[in-house]
């Protein structure tokens, strides 16, 4: 029987209900894929494999992520919560598997924004010097963003979603007009169809697979809108739509202009790629200089909305963990007059700026653009295998969860679930094997210490505080705190 939680004033107040529509579930999903800087930033990493047929891997992205998304998807529209994931592998999996997830969660989502001050500030350091002539540490660029992923998200999601959708609806227009220059001039070579072929890698189907795990990177944040639940309009339909056609639309944004980069380059120098490459700043110097600045701009904008959305995702999950007292009951309060968790906000406002400097000084100092990319690349790179596992617990819990109902059904929750985190799985296990320097090697032992952690503090909780745990994966975006065991078969959920 459900219950409303009464404990405190800080459960009196919850987030806003209905503030936010498709459209901006859609945008909370598919900015935090960060379009345009997945555009101009990731294909290259994949070209010295794959070469000339990424835009083939990127279609092939597609349809991996739409399997990876199926599990999701159906915990999304069974359990809509704030606490996204959290909630679905405790409700699937168990309380300790919820909270571990959770732990996960927080390193993927949290350790966004300081990637991408970062990114921001090394990238905006080294443009300034080079078309300005002007020198500004990256870290000191770096905190204008931060001070406004704070003030967004202090303010509520209802101004945080229309900044990301004027930031998002600017960068897509960038990406596509530069596309269409290029295409409309005929590229380097002319127009043709090769690249979406496997037959244009230049090292064959082993060119492909290590294309893929590359690529498939530039999806990672698609299952944002899942942290809306209890702000969206019918959160049970809106919630998965926007992951569906976040994921499609984004990758089809994708295939489109990566085509049409591999077009404008020409098939050998999109083989010469490497990671260092800046290719669409050659593209807009060659079909259109006057697009130089745009590009830039819309860079910028792209992380800058990965950051405001990842922000709001993190705050929402651990107030929901907060509300469930499986973290301080601080973290629990919801501003009156927002209606957002403010406490949230500001600690992951405070995190996200002392991890960026911390490691900024670290790994050469605020003073030097590498060190503000190196910062970009290790987060980047840490929080990416942590939200991988993520994505395969959620799909294994779909398929328990559903079976434990009594509702289960082949297809939906057994075939696409366990396709989804097969593949999960190869695309983790590849990601580690392809890292070979310091300190990437030692990041893959960074997250299973903090697994490690987070058991030992489950355990605890379970040992010292059942009644906390039991919690886990209860509150629903009813607002309502159920049993967090699945339901019996037939039973209506709530």
């Amino acid at each position: 029987m459900a219950e409303r939680i009464e404990d405190s004033a800080a459960d009196q107040v919850g987030l806003r209900r209905d503030a936010v529509g498709a459209v901006g579930a859609v945008v909370m999903s598919a900015a935090i894929m960060g379009p345009a800087v997945s555009t101009f930033f990731n294909p290259q990493f994949s070209t010295p494999f794959s070469g000339a047929a990424t835009p083939f891997v990127y279609v092939v992205c597609v349809i991996a992520m739409l399997f990876a998304a199926s599990g999701i998807i159906e915990m999304a529209r069974e359990l809509p919560s704030a606490g996204a994931f959290y909630t679905y592998v405790a409700r699937g999996l168990g309380p300790r598997a919820g909270f571990i997830t959770g732990g996960l969660m927080f390193v993927a989502y949290a350790l966004l924004a300081p990637a991408e001050i970062g990114l921001i500030g090394s990238y905006l350091q080294t443009t300034f010097k080079t078309e300005l002539g002007v020198h500004i540490p990256w870290w000191l660029i770096g905190m204008v963003p931060a001070a406004a992923m704070i003030a967004l998200a202090y303010r509520g999601i209802s101004a945080s979603l229309k900044a990301a959708l004027v930031l998002f609806a600017s960068e897509v227009l960038v990406i596509l007009v530069l596309s269409l220059i290029v295409l409309g001039r005929g590229g380097a070579d002319g127009l043709n169809l090769h690249p979406l072929s496997p037959s244009a890698s230049p090292h064959g189907f082993s060119g492909l697979a290590t294309g893929f795990v590359f690529a498939a990177l530039s999806f990672v944040g698609f299952e944002a809108a899942t942290t809306l639940s209890e702000e969206v309009r019918r959160p049970q339909r809106t919630v998965p739509l926007a992951i569906l056609l976040s994921v499609i639309g984004v990758g089809v944004l994708y295939v489109f202009c990566i085509w049409a980069e591999v077009i404008g380059l020409g098939t050998a120098a999109t083989n010469a790629l490497t990671g260092a490459s800046t290719p669409w700043n050659d593209l807009a110097k060659r079909y259109a200089g006057w697009m130089k600045w745009p590009v830039v701009i819309a860079s910028v904008s792209s992380m800058f909305a990965v950051m405001v959305n990842s922000a709001n995702g993190i705050v929402r999950i651990i107030n929901t963990m907060g509300r469930e007292h499986l973290l301080p009951r601080a973290l629990a309060y919801v501003h009156p007059r927002h209606r957002t968790p403010t406490h949230a906000v500001l600690v992951v406002g405070a995190f996200s700026i002392a991890v960026a400097i911390g490691l900024g000084i670290a790994n050469g100092g605020l003073g030097d653009a590498d060190a503000g990319a190196n910062v970009y690349g290790y987060l980047g790179f840490l929080l990416t295998i942590a939200i991988l596992p993520v994505y395969v617990l959620t799909n294994l819990a779909a398929i328990n969860y559903f079976r434990r109902s009594g509702r289960l059904r082949v297809v939906r929750h057994v075939v696409l679930p366990l396709a989804g985190a097969a593949l999960m799985v190869v695309l983790l296990v590849e990601q580690i094997l392809q890292q070979t320097d310091a300190p990437y090697t030692w990041f893959p032992w960074v997250i299973v210490a903090w697994v490690a952690v987070l058991a030992a503090a489950a355990a605890w909780l379970g040992a010292s505080r059942p009644e906390a745990l039991k919690r886990a994966g209860a509150v629903l975006a009813t607002g309502d705190v159920v049993d967090a065991a699945p339901a019996a078969p037939h039973q209506p959920l709530p």
